[in-house]
């Protein structure tokens, strides 16, 4: 699949004061990744900004048509602010891409991450991001404690009623191959953050091979979710009605490989 046609969708809500450095980052890596430049396109979905973020990406030089390429490497598309769940389902749906892969706009997992997790699509139709590492260690011990407890207990009711071994579920770095892409997000009913969790529990119950795959990540501060009783409500209640949602679902492939253990992928130097 070396030659094959990626799109990278980054969802993104009132980042104009992030966007704009993210991006120099991501471009910049790709000024040294020729190869995957050509290949790639990247789609920012604007999920009802106010504060000017598909400015930042219209005003880019990425974002005209250049090198001989028919479209820019850089789009924008907004929508109505419905939450990121939705926000990636919109983009995920509308990429033309052999390969889709979704990644935080804060560019919390480098660029530098996007040929592993791409090589895992040459053997599995879904890749899984992780942050917990070969050697055992966890980069979101970075986080503050506050939010490194809630994250452990989400993830305990998660594995126990919806994603079941994956230990990273909520990791903003995943991939797709297209027909996978076409079939989950055309499913996914969840838009809140709980939507990683239903893609992971419709790869599982469709029976597409997935891969789990460590990546670098950082906590980039300045996100505006915030632990608030409603949210915890939100979240509880969206983790309990998923396996109900989809429960008379059937397999599309009968003779997909399972999930795959997370120490298994190496991660780039």
């Amino acid at each position: 699949m070396t030659a094959s046609r990626v799109t990278l969708v980054l969802p993104a809500f009132n980042e104009a004061a992030r966007l704009d450095g993210a991006l120099d980052e991501l471009f910049a890596y790709l000024a040294t990744n020729r190869e995957l430049a050509d290949r790639i396109d990247v789609l920012v979905v604007d999920d009802g900004s106010i504060d000017g973020t598909s400015d930042i990406v219209t005003r880019r030089p990425q974002a005209a048509s250049a090198g001989g390429r028919t479209q820019p490497m850089l789009a924008v598309m907004r929508v109505p602010h419905a939450g990121k769940g939705a926000a990636v389902r919109s983009g995920m749906l509308a990429a033309n891409g052999d390969l889709l892969v979704f990644a935080d706009a804060d560019m919390a997992t480098p660029p530098n991450q996007l040929p592993v997790l791409l090589a895992a699509l040459d053997r599995a139709d879904v890749a899984l991001g992780s942050r917990f590492q070969p050697d055992g260690s966890d980069l979101r011990a970075s986080q503050p404690p506050l939010r490194r407890v809630l994250g452990r207990l989400f993830h305990a009711l998660a594995a126990a009623w919806v994603s079941g071994s994956v230990r990273d579920t909520q990791c903003g770095f995943k991939g797709f191959r297209r027909e996978a892409a076409r079939d989950l997000f055309g499913r996914q009913q969840i838009t809140s953050i709980v939507f990683d969790v239903e893609l992971i529990h419709l790869a599982r119950r469709r029976n597409y091979r997935v891969e789990v795959v460590p990546v670098q990540w950082a906590d980039r501060r300045g996100s505006r979710m915030r632990a608030r009783p409603a949210l915890a409500l939100q979240v509880a209640w969206d983790l309990f009605r998923i396996p109900l949602i989809h429960r008379g679902l059937g397999r599309a492939q009968p003779s997909a490989a399972p999930v795959q253990p997370e120490a298994e992928s190496p991660t780039p130097e």
